[in-house]
């Protein structure tokens, strides 16, 4: 499917027919929707997170709908890395779109060597590294809360790959600037906001979790506004690109993440009841752009005004 010049961007040096890609754990490994939806007319996949083993992840229910988004605790239940590269990835070769493998792992000896793994395999695109993850060998204290573990995560990674590294910011710490630029100073090429917000539903007759796993990540148009403003900070923080994602279901949304700085976006929960949400968005976005009498959405990158300066 051709898609409107107008669209056309790069991110961290890599050509995208458009910016808005389909965030990781939503979309599988990409392959799976291959009969239902062109996946050359995507911006980008980021595939399901990969770990150094296979993971079943966390016990049923894994999803509940809430008032404007979802919960999820799927646990990052997914088929490891090396029966990726066997299995999955010689299918994404030929899609036509760009590949982004999501990375996480509980020490820093896992991130690497998921990462030495895809070191050796082609038609990758560029790294997406969750650091969402609790550090097993510092008592448990998240990647993405502790601005020196992270600042250590980023460089050790970067050291070893050969491709662009985007890592992918928590929205559950007390200020996104700080982390933005840790990640940033230790070599990040971008970083990509915001992964889910931690949350809980109950159920009042039963008064148990809704989620078998208890806690579980909130996701949808419930976060947008929470998700556009952190976007914005981090924009202000770094110099290095942002991907911004949180609640995105249409081209406008597309585009104010834009604005809010993003160099371009992820479409995540409007996947489930949509698999064709990030073609539709490219398209909406395009009509918003025509309409502004924007020649490229490059030029939207960035331009927010705001009314307290």
């Amino acid at each position: 499917m051709k898609m409107s010049s107008r669209l056309a961007t790069t991110l961290c040096g890599i050509s995208l027919k458009t910016p808005v890609l389909a965030a990781s754990g939503t979309y599988a490994y990409g392959v799976e929707f291959k009969k239902s939806i062109d996946l050359s007319a995507l911006g980008g996949i980021v595939v399901k997170g990969l770990s150094r083993e296979p993971m079943e992840g966390n016990p049923p229910p894994r999803l509940y709908e809430t008032e404007g988004g979802m919960l999820n605790s799927i646990g990052l239940q997914n088929i490891g890395v090396r029966a990726f590269v066997a299995d999955k990835l010689p299918a994404l070769r030929g899609s036509g779109t760009a590949i982004f493998a999501n990375v996480f792992g509980y020490s820093p000896e896992d991130y690497l060597e998921v990462v030495r793994v895809l070191e050796d395999a082609e038609g990758i695109a560029a790294y997406e590294l969750n650091v969402s993850c609790p550090n097993t060998k510092h008592g448990g204290i998240f990647f993405s809360s502790d601005p020196v573990l992270l600042s250590e995560l980023v460089g050790a990674v970067q050291a070893k790959s050969r491709r662009p590294l985007i890592v992918k910011l928590s929205p559950n710490v007390a200020r996104i600037d700080t982390v933005a630029r840790a990640a940033a100073e230790a070599g990040a090429d971008a970083i990509s906001l915001v992964n889910t917000f931690i949350a809980l539903a109950i159920d009042p007759r039963t008064r148990r979790a809704r989620l078998g796993a208890g806690f579980g990540g909130l996701s949808g148009p419930a976060i947008k506004p929470v998700a556009l403003r952190m976007v914005y900070e981090a924009a202000q923080a770094v110099k290095i690109p942002v991907i911004g994602l949180g609640g995105i279901a249409s081209g406008t949304d597309a585009a104010e993440f834009l604005i809010a700085g993003a160099s371009a976006v992820e479409v995540g929960t409007a996947n489930f009841w949509d698999p064709g949400a990030p073609v539709r968005i490219a398209n909406e976005l395009d009509r918003f752009l025509k309409e502004e009498k924007i020649s490229s959405v490059g030029e939207l990158v960035g331009t927010f005004k705001t009314q307290w300066s």
